[in-house]
């Protein structure tokens, strides 16, 4: 059988949080008309805990990444892929029941180069609530979101997958170089907000539902480097798990 999805599961030291991340792709793959048709990837990045052991039990392809840069992870587990049209979800977030058959439909219909699903959030607050209305403009304008993200394998590989050389908002740039590919064959992305992922609020729980706003001049600073910083390994790759 050709395998229509290969969702793939960037990780470092999740055990936590992977399970309920595994529970809600098992309800979406039952929900699709061929749950056969779709393989799980966990795409282990030198993690220390049981993470890699909780995905194998799952019955997830385990596709060990060594190199500590979040889009050679998820380049590497998309490398392992045999689907047809490729997923990346984040290991702290849970996906929709209607995921596949969403992104399904989107491809399906024509003029979708890819897209994401957008999220909700775990909980919310007044600081998380602006955090999130900050981003709704950008995300409007652009049609960039965050959640679920999908394209055809053929194009990821036409793109040259995630840039290696970004630490951080790799995510960014990589639906802004889908978007041009889209653009020269009349196709646009697509938000399918009938199917929103929920995004893990960690980050707000370790560093303050008001953190963001502190960090957006720093945040801006970083964007024009490419190399280590501590707010990188502060924020992204050395977390407090």
């Amino acid at each position: 059988m050709t395998l229509r999805f290969s969702l793939i599961i960037p990780a470092y030291n999740e055990e936590r949080l992977l399970p309920r991340l595994l529970d809600s792709v098992a309800v979406a793959r039952s929900c699709y008309v061929q749950p056969e048709a779709i393989e799980v990837i966990l795409a282990d990045n030198a993690s220390t805990d049981r993470t890699a052991a909780i995905a194998a039990a799952a019955g997830c392809h385990v596709v060990p990444v060594a190199k500590r840069v979040i889009a050679a992870v998820r380049n590497g587990g998309a490398a392992a892929a045999r689907g047809e049209l490729l997923c990346f979800i984040d290991a702290d977030s849970q996906v929709h029941p209607q995921t596949f058959a969403a992104i399904d439909a989107a491809l399906r219909r024509g003029h979708c180069v890819g897209g994401a699903t957008g999220v909700t959030l775990d909980r919310w607050s007044p600081g998380i609530a602006l955090t999130y209305a900050l981003f709704l403009p950008m995300v409007w304008l652009t049609g960039m979101d965050a959640g679920v993200v999908f394209c055809r394998r053929r194009d990821f590989e036409a793109i040259g997958g995630y840039d290696e050389t970004r630490l951080v908002a790799e995510d960014v740039a990589f639906l802004w170089t889908l978007r041009r590919l889209g653009r020269t064959r009349g196709e646009k992305l697509r938000r399918l907000t009938t199917a929103k992922a929920i995004a893990s609020t960690r980050k707000f729980d370790e560093f303050g539902d008001w953190h963001y706003f502190p960090l957006i001049v720093e945040g801006i600073g970083h964007l024009r480097r490419r190399g280590a910083t501590a707010l990188t390994d502060r924020y992204w790759y050395k977390p407090n798990r």
